[in-house]
């Protein structure tokens, strides 16, 4: 009989279990939920410090009275936090655990404590300012609870109704700091319990995401992808087991049974996603390589209007060929430049969700060099912001000069993702439309775009409607987040075209 331990992240305790858990049992399996030392288990020894070997024991305590039962195979799942007590636990019973499931959680490493996995920068300070106040006993000091409206700091509230948001706010108990900042230790054993990810994607990047990391040759996605580890999508925020017990249930039960998707593993004979050709036959145009800029040439001596492309990310430093070289980014630059216009590519330092601020000033100084080029007409100039790329978007919309004819974006990101952790900071377009008056948006939109991306335009497209931004909006019948490469449809080509002829108008106008 499969056994299913189940393991809450931070605040919680078995409690948000209680609706997920009823579904395995209906179905055939055993369950048991784990009561962390503080989190709805015991509470700590007087005076003792709770930390995160404090948790582990908890979970080996349970996967160790399954073990004693014959016929028991133990599935052990971790949610948020909870992944790391599972983690350890199974690192120390190994041979007996037949399978981890990550539930919307990380990939724990040895040496490193939980805190590091809290993608708010701001929530990680607070804690480590909390725990050096409290002197010798900081570590032992506790975390309290968020309020109702703080839940989102640590994970999209996506499908979470307003009883269930209650329900977690009233049963929610104090996280040990302990528990946080000790760092997993780790022999190695667990790398040889078979793994499954269970991605929650109205919190984060779903398996189309996942592939493209693979593709442009993110080492850890690649590592999972040559792995074979298999994924679930669940298309809801991060407490899925009170947004969607049901659903959560089958997913559980079909990740024990070995089932899921697995990421294709880089291979020199197959061309990635990413790398395809263009949906358009766009002739070849003369280009000019200075630094990290293309310059793809229209005829006659100009000076032209111009349109700079903004690639998107996160993009590993050594990925090859570089952005400024995709199908996608030449297409669009050779097509424009058949119109009269110079098409402008870079490469930008967008490596990691932290880079947001070096790869701005990289965009923005490759603005000024283009602007700077007497081929150029330094009074009419849009800037094309795709995927990733969209945050930067912000700064554009914020007090945009009089030469900024135009912002375009095709299937952005438009707000950090809740799992980024950069609520707070300037790369929020949603936050900057209404500064940017009647700057013309040109804004493409994939129908079949992930969830994640799509609650971020929805936004966008509410905000414009309140404050009155000029925004013209392009949909995409059935295409996907890099449709140009994906979908070379009738319906994409039309898509295309009228976007460039948007962009064009509002340059030459």
């Amino acid at each position: 009989m499969t056994v299913f331990i189940l393991v809450a992240g931070a605040f919680t305790g078995p409690h948000v279990w209680r609706d997920t858990a009823a579904r395995l049992t209906a179905d055939g399996a055993e369950v048991r939920t784990v009561a962390l030392t503080g989190l709805g288990g015991r509470h700590g020894e007087p005076g003792g410090t709770v930390d995160l070997e404090t948790h582990v024991a908890d979970v080996l305590a349970v996967i160790d009275a399954v073990a004693a039962e014959a016929g028991r195979e133990i599935v052990l799942v971790g949610h948020d936090y909870g992944i790391h007590p599972v983690i350890g636990a199974a690192d120390r019973r190994a041979g007996t655990i037949a399978r981890i499931v990550h539930l919307d959680a990380g990939m724990p490493r040895d040496g490193v404590p939980a805190l590091a996995a809290v993608p708010d920068q701001r929530l990680r300070d607070e804690v480590a300012e909390r725990a050096a106040g409290g002197g010798e006993r900081g570590a032992g000091g506790e975390l309290p609870p968020p309020a109702r409206d703080g839940w989102s700091r640590w994970g999209s509230t996506a499908g979470l109704s307003d009883a269930a948001l209650d329900g977690l706010t009233a049963l929610a108990a104090p996280q040990p700091l302990g528990t946080l900042l000790q760092p997993l230790r780790l022999t190695g054993a667990v790398a040889e319990v078979p793994v499954t990810g269970v991605l929650c994607t109205g919190n984060g990047p779903g398996v189309e995401v996942l592939q493209i990391l693979v593709d442009v040759g993110d080492p850890a996605v690649r590592a999972l992808a040559d792995a074979k580890v298999p994924f679930f999508e669940l298309p809801t925020g991060h407490w899925p087991m009170l947004s969607c017990p049901a659903a959560l249930a089958e997913t559980l039960i079909e990740a024990a049974a070995g089932g899921g998707h697995r990421l294709t593993a880089a291979d020199a004979a197959r061309t990635p996603a990413h790398l395809r050709p263009f949906l358009l036959d766009v002739p070849e145009r003369p280009r000019e390589r200075a630094g990290n800029t293309d310059l793809y040439l229209p005829d006659g001596p100009g000076p032209h209007p111009a349109v700079v492309f903004v690639h998107g990310g996160p993009v590993p430093a050594g990925a090859r060929p570089t952005p400024r070289d995709w199908p996608t980014l030449t297409g669009y630059a050779r097509l424009v430049a058949g119109q009269g216009v110079v098409g402008v590519t870079l490469d930008h330092r967008l490596h990691a969700v932290t880079d947001y601020e070096v790869a701005a000033a990289d965009v923005a100084d490759a603005v000024e060099r283009v602007r700077a080029d007497p081929r150029v007409d330094a009074d009419r100039v849009a800037v094309w912001f795709f995927s990733g790329g969209g945050p930067i978007v912000a700064d554009w919309l914020t007090n945009p000069p009089a030469w900024l004819r135009c912002v375009a974006a095709n299937y952005p990101i438009l707000a950090p993702l809740p799992s980024w952790g950069l609520g707070g900071s300037r790369f929020h377009p949603v936050r900057a439309l209404s500064r940017a008056g009647r700057l013309p948006v040109v804004l493409v939109r994939a129908e079949r775009e992930s969830v994640d991306i799509a609650a971020t335009v929805e936004e966008f497209l509410a905000e414009a409607a309140r404050c009155g931004a000029n925004v013209e909006v392009i949909d995409v019948p059935e295409g996907r987040h890099g449709f140009e490469t994906l979908d070379p449809t009738d319906g994409a080509r039309e898509a295309v075209h009228r976007a460039v002829g948007a962009v064009l108008a509002r340059l030459k106008g």
